[in-house]
């Protein structure tokens, strides 16, 4: 998946803490379920909490989300479709997709360290002289 709210591994936790630290509804992020080997989780925040609902992909490559009882089932052929109907109001989420979290602000990157060690050996005994 090859999107920049798309989070991969990322704990139904620490999804939680990135939705909900603005105060901002309508946050939202992809992730992969915790539960459910194979199915993305489309976790949006909405008055101080976070609702997840579940993307399917089918057989044939098609997306479906699970979202309020009773919605008809829509098919989308990729996730921005998908994102991009849900970005407008009243299409069956608890509200719409206003703000995409991305991955790439939320975790720190680390760097290599560039320093380089040098090593000295002394094949005659366990101990190195200091120079003064």
């Amino acid at each position: 998946v090859d999107l920049p709210y798309y989070h991969g591994p990322l704990s139904k936790k620490d999804c939680e803490a990135l939705l909900l630290q603005d105060g901002m509804d309508g946050n939202f992020l992809i992730r992969d379920s915790e539960s459910m080997p194979g199915v993305l989780c489309l976790c949006v925040s909405f008055k101080n909490f976070v609702y997840t609902y579940r993307i399917f992909k089918d057989g044939r490559g098609f997306y479906n989300i699970q979202t309020v009882e009773g919605a008809p089932q829509m098919l989308f052929s990729n996730l921005k479709e998908l994102i991009s109907t849900f970005e407008k109001p009243n299409q069956g989420l608890v509200v719409q997709l206003r703000h995409p979290i991305k991955q790439a602000g939320s975790r720190p990157r680390w760097r290599r360290s560039q320093i380089q060690l040098e090593v000295f050996t002394n094949s005659n005994s366990d101990y190195v002289e200091v120079l003064p």
